[in-house]
């Protein structure tokens, strides 16, 4: 029986209801023998006026019999109603805002400055950062060389790679292993203009284009240009060539499935744009091309390498007390990096002007659209937030370095720099750029080109002892990898637990001892995650063990370490 049948309507006949308590005898005498109310007739006047309100209410409940129906409703609504009351009156409580959801460094420098300089215990911190040894030995670069002999080709393959330096040196490799796979002849790749870079360089301005060419003559037929007999029928125009758009981390089984049978038969296909347009997971044959591509054919152009290792060699000699090493750090603190983050720092008002004219810039609109909420707070617990300068020093102080290790600063234009880059030249007197390091007449030809400045920075921290990462991005991971390459598997780099980081240094009680030994933790984690092998959907430029290279033993590693 359905709830709307057992109330009572006019004009339907329905199954009478139960007897109304209203009608039982019990409740027809206004006062029980215990003199206590009942609902049977109104109290008097004298009665309390809660008792009357009561008496009221219980009326109109029991002779309406279907609101009993909303009794629990009712109910629940009273006392939500005096729950809210007993809210109103009672005291505010103000909710402090989440551990490690406010940028406090500067407070916690200023804490531990004096411990911090009063500490004589790290001068051995450069000798002794890498202790981990990997279980099943050292590593050893192991791409083969190939036989020789390539077949004729299907036809040309030409990619026009986007991005920044590395984001492009991943097209590079992926069009090497994708023409290889193919059978096609790879013309050097085309650099797209980035809106953001807003760098004009060619192949052959960044990279040794006839080295390149040289290096994979066996494997990958690599040339200039398309022959003119076949840009004749496109009216020497490339956008008039067919051009894939293919969707990224596609299998190398969709190259054969669908763009090869395009290739047999316009004999030149284009593919724009190309940057990770092929998957991490693939075939031994087109791994091992992709490591020939990264690690031995790409070499950066005579000038660049040049002025690249002329900065090395200087920093090895300003630091020959601690043996020739020195620091590298990827510092991503410049305007754009800041305002892409949506942190939130110590610069006021002024701050949050610039970084809002910044997005405005770089990405239009795309950070005020209705119903986007940002929540700086949490973006900086869940370790999203650059590291700022000063957080760079407090974390390398802590983990061990001192005031007279010799650091490379890699990066662009930070971002308000006189103020920010002053704690850390307080911590680290002996810091050094590229611009510090080289005159103005060696750095005139690339100033204004960020790829080449950036193919510089890759070079300095290429070769230094420690690399410190603090921030993500293609740079860094492109690094690790290179150096795990050159370092007998280890990539002897530093990366910090960001999320640990942010809870520390808004930690307004802990002193320079605990301090210290949270962040030796982090480094000793950092060395025994420099061994890694790669897994199905890594990245092999980050992690070139084992497809690039290869278990080694003791006495290859001594002569593998000598030639080094």
């Amino acid at each position: 029986m359905h709830a709307y049948n057992r109330v009572s309507s006019s004009g339907h006949s329905t199954p009478s209801p139960p007897q109304s308590p209203l009608r039982s005898p019990r409740y027809r005498h206004g006062r029980s023998k215990g003199g206590r109310f009942t609902p049977g007739q109104p109290p008097s006047g004298r009665a309390p006026l809660a008792h009357r309100l009561a008496w009221l209410l219980l009326s109109v409940l029991l002779r309406r019999q279907g609101i009993f129906l909303f009794a629990p409703l009712i109910y629940i609504s009273g006392m939500l109603l005096y729950m809210g009351t007993v809210l109103d009156v009672g005291p505010m409580i103000n909710h402090s805002p989440a551990h490690g959801s406010v940028y406090r460094s500067p407070q916690l420098y200023a804490k531990l400055r004096h411990d911090m300089d009063s500490d004589n215990s790290s001068g051995d911190a450069m000798s002794t950062i890498w202790k981990n040894t990997f279980k099943g030995g050292e590593w050893r670069p192991c791409v083969n060389a190939s036989l020789g002999g390539l077949p004729d080709s299907n036809g040309y393959l030409y990619v026009e790679a986007n991005g920044g330096l590395n984001q492009q040196r991943t097209s590079i490799c992926n069009a090497v292993a994708v023409a290889g796979y193919l059978n096609a002849t790879l013309v050097i790749p085309n650099f797209h203009y980035h809106s953001i870079w807003r760098d004009p360089s060619k192949f052959k301005d960044i990279y040794d284009e006839d080295f390149f060419i040289k290096t994979l003559e066996n494997d990958v037929q690599v040339v200039n240009k398309i022959p003119d007999y076949l840009m004749e029928r496109f009216d020497y125009n490339m956008s008039n060539v067919y051009n894939f758009r293919i969707k990224a981390w596609s299998p190398i089984s969709y190259y054969s499935d669908a763009v090869l049978p395009r290739l047999l038969e316009e004999k030149v296909i284009r593919i724009s744009p190309f940057a990770n347009r092929l998957s991490f997971d693939a075939p031994p044959a087109v791994q091992r091309l992709r490591c020939l591509a990264n690690y031995e054919a790409l070499r950066f152009s005579s000038p660049i390498l040049t002025l690249g290792e002329t900065l090395v060699a200087r920093m090895k000699e300003r630091s020959v007390n601690n043996g020739g090493k020195y620091i590298s750090v990827h510092l991503r603190f410049e305007e754009d990096m800041v305002a892409f983050s949506c942190c939130v720092f110590d610069g006021g008002e002024q701050e949050a002007q610039d970084m809002i004219a910044a997005r405005e810039r770089g990405w239009k609109g795309k950070f005020t659209k209705p119903g986007r909420v940002i929540r700086p707070g949490a973006i900086r617990i869940n370790g999203k937030c650059p590291l700022t300068p000063l957080e760079v020093g407090l974390m390398l102080r802590g983990m061990g370095f001192g005031r007279s290790t010799y650091i490379y600063l890699a990066s662009g234009k930070i971002y308000n720099a006189e103020k920010t880059m002053a704690p850390l030249l307080e911590m680290f007197p002996n810091l050094l750029t590229k611009d510090m390091l080289a005159s103005d007449e060696e750095l005139a030809p690339y100033k204004n080109f960020s790829s080449r400045m950036a193919a510089i920075d890759y070079t300095v921290c290429l070769h230094s002892e420690v690399f410190v990462t603090t921030q993500g991005g293609n740079f860094p991971h492109f690094l690790m990898g290179h150096r795990r390459y050159l370092y007998g598997g280890h990539s002897k780099t530093i990366r910090p637990d960001k999320r640990k980081l942010a809870i520390l240094f808004d930690n307004p009680n802990i002193g320079w001892k605990s301090f210290r030994r949270q962040l030796l933790n982090m480094r000793s984690h950092s060395d025994s995650k420099g061994y890694e092998i790669k897994r199905p959907n890594d990245s092999i430029y980050t992690f070139p063990c084992p497809d690039c290279m290869c278990r080694a033993n003791k006495s290859e590693d001594s002569r593998s370490s000598s030639a080094t």
